[in-house]
């Protein structure tokens, strides 16, 4: 097919891309995120061949090859199996962030384990919402809501200051802004465009790599106790990591699609026979985790808030872009009202989630794009699929089990996965500004960010004379960055289109 590519028609690829790029970081399965992302010119071939002046042909022939469409009932045989893949991509995933949380701030074996255990309902009951759609709230489309991989820097340092009850009083307040920009979206895509998006991106997978390579050495208590880098820990690590990479080559695509919960597995499974592993600590595996709202309390802090509704701007863009792909992927339209009410219900039910999340002593909710992929594999773009993985979810949330067996795994187990995913994260980032036109003014923006952002990473010190509120804030690289980019990108005045040749 040839491609005529118009303005809009731009807007739509580019912010499909960035947003899909963007959160397949989150994918246990790295390498089917890449499947599904709607690219134009630039693309490595792998892409969907889109023809621009005809969108809704596109989506018809997309529609042609499902087996079952956004609005068919599967049998529930055929419906349960294509939940189960699902799940396969995202259960690591969902889990991942609040055991990083939890470990960075010390919690013990049963905060941990029910934190991970809210998680999985959280995200249960967020995916609901989103397949269901309730009056504006939802997109109405197979969407998969999980824990977000952005938030963990700056809620970690909300952590620090002020424990679990200030960051959900920062979740809940900040998801404020999401809600917000799904009101006024055709605004702020103008403010916040694939250039910004791949750079938070980019600085979010980079920021995060010192979280997954401290993992790797055994972590805090590791440095604590003096055996931190030892080999033992990094061979763990190690031995998760090429594990991994084995199973995601593999032709087989189930195997492809475990890749990283085989690859814990394995790791689990030496590190007990290693000692590592006390289920003594375990009182008990029985019974029901009740959810109980506001568990830990609430506290509001400024810097806390503003620090998470940056990244929760940012986290709206990307919710634009993997509706975009989950349209066109499912036979739907990617252009014109019905569209942009679709996407704007789903980006309120981002933030509605997130907030209902913090609720429910969980973290900010955003929607996993490596479930794109699996509706292109498996032909099933059901929404009435979602609801079972909803249900999976739920049903995984309330049995504390669940929760414990995870929040044992050893710091190097967990860094040996996570330093790939989050490696993953800053590649889907540069490939998101590869996918633009570079000039000197992108350049310049590109500096300006990853200077400001990478500084208070590396040298955090450097914010010491400041006041507290605007250290709380600014501490993390990724809202420094992430505010650098948005206010160099609208003072340089970056222009989008791919045929400028302005320098």
């Amino acid at each position: 097919m040839s491609v005529h590519e118009t303005k809009e028609s731009q807007d739509v690829t580019a912010a499909g891309a960035a947003g899909s790029a963007a959160s397949s970081a989150q994918s246990s399965a790295p390498n089917l995120a890449s499947t599904h992302k709607p690219e134009g010119q630039g693309a490595e071939g792998k892409g969907v061949d889109i023809v621009y002046h005809e969108p809704n042909a596109t989506a018809q022939e997309m529609k042609a090859e499902l087996i079952y469409g956004l609005e068919d009932r599967p049998p529930v045989k055929d419906a349960v199996f294509a939940a189960i893949q699902h799940l396969l991509a995202i259960f690591v995933a969902i889990v991942t962030p609040p055991l990083i949380i939890a470990g960075a701030l010390n919690f013990d074996l049963e905060t941990t384990s029910f934190l991970v255990s809210m998680s999985l309902f959280a995200s249960g009951i967020s995916t609901y919402i989103q397949c269901k759609r309730f009056g504006p709230i939802g997109c109405g489309l197979l969407c998969i809501q999980g824990t977000s991989f952005s938030f963990i820097s700056p809620i970690i340092a909300a952590g620090a200051t002020g424990g679990l009850s200030m960051i959900f009083g920062a979740v809940i307040a900040g998801s404020c802004v999401e809600m917000l920009v799904s009101r006024v979206l055709r605004f702020t895509r103008k403010i916040i465009t694939p250039l910004v998006s791949g750079i938070v991106v980019t600085l979010i997978g980079l920021s995060l790599i010192k979280v997954g390579i401290t993992a790797c050495g055994g972590g805090f208590g590791a440095m604590s106790n003096g055996t931190f880098g030892s080999m033992e820990n990094l061979g763990l690590a190690a031995l998760v990591l090429i594990t991994i990479l084995f199973f995601n080559r593999s032709s087989n695509r189930y195997l492809r699609m475990s890749s990283i919960v085989l690859g814990l597995i394995v790791g689990y499974v030496v590190a007990y026979f290693l000692g590592r592993i006390d289920f003594s600590q375990v009182q008990s595996y029985g019974g029901f985790n009740v959810p109980l709202p506001f568990k830990y309390g609430l506290d509001f802090n400024l810097s806390s808030i503003i620090a998470l509704g940056i990244v929760y701007l940012i986290t709206a863009i990307e919710a634009y872009g993997d509706i975009t792909a989950n349209s066109l992927i499912s036979g739907e339209p990617v252009q014109g009202p019905a569209f942009l009410k679709r996407a704007s219900g789903g980006i309120l039910a981002d933030g509605f989630n997130s907030m209902l999340a913090g609720c429910l002593n969980s973290f900010p909710n955003s929607i996993f794009a490596q479930n794109n992929g699996m509706i292109q594999l498996t032909g099933v773009a059901s929404r009435y699929v979602g609801y079972f993985i909803a249900a999976f979810l739920i049903i995984l949330g309330i049995f504390p089990a669940v929760g414990y067996i995870f929040s044992l795994i050893p710091d190097p187990v967990l860094g040996g996965a996570t330093l790939l995913m989050f490696g993953t994260v800053a590649a889907s980032g540069i490939r998101i500004i590869a996918a633009q036109h570079i000039n000197r003014k992108a350049v310049l923006v590109m500096a300006i960010s990853f200077s400001f952002g990478l500084s208070v990473e590396l040298v955090p010190d450097i914010l010491k004379q400041f006041p507290e509120m605007i250290r709380n804030i600014f501490t993390s690289g990724i809202t420094t960055g992430g505010v650098a980019a948005i206010l160099s990108n609208m003072l340089i005045q970056i222009k989008e289109e791919k045929g400028s040749t302005e320098d």
